[in-house]
């Protein structure tokens, strides 16, 4: 079986460089088994890839891209804090903010881009406790923000 980084490639990702925090604190922390991120918005190449409210400015099938965008970055601080994603042995926790219309009821949808992708990368130690909240708002007006809690072997 290939390990969770041969499994990107085969899918046709590779995890981006560490998003920088965009105000004071660090992208992942690891106490004893775990390592919890940071909220990971939809960043590529040092930009936001949207803005606006999902059900309004952004579409349902936009905002499911850019949780899955959010979620390689949230794996790029893990790697980064753990050297690579061999040593997670389970995905424990999901959390997916969603800036949503005042009549957008859709954040769970919005959610599997993150929970399939994570699947589809570590198999059954994907499968996760998940929380999909709809927000008012997210910095930088981002649709999304993504956190995980994984565990390491």
């Amino acid at each position: 079986m290939s390990g969770p980084e041969a499994r990107l490639a085969e899918l046709g990702l590779e995890l981006p460089p560490v998003a920088a925090p965009v105000a004071v604190y660090v992208p992942a922390v690891r106490t004893g088994s775990h390592v919890h991120t940071s909220g990971q918005l939809p960043i590529s190449g040092g930009s936001l890839l949207a803005t606006g409210k999902v059900g309004a400015e952004v579409s349902p099938e936009d905002a499911y891209a850019l949780a899955r965008q959010a979620t390689l970055n949230a794996l790029a601080a893990v790697r980064a804090e753990l050297g690579d994603l061999s040593s997670v042995t389970r995905v424990v926790k999901v959390v997916v903010f969603v800036a949503s219309a005042p009549d957008f009821t859709g954040q769970p949808k919005v959610a599997n881009g993150a929970s399939e992708l994570l699947g589809a990368v570590f198999g059954d130690a994907g499968q996760h406790a998940r929380s999909a909240v709809g927000v008012a708002v997210l910095p930088l007006d981002a649709p999304v923000e993504v956190e995980l809690v994984v565990e390491t072997g």
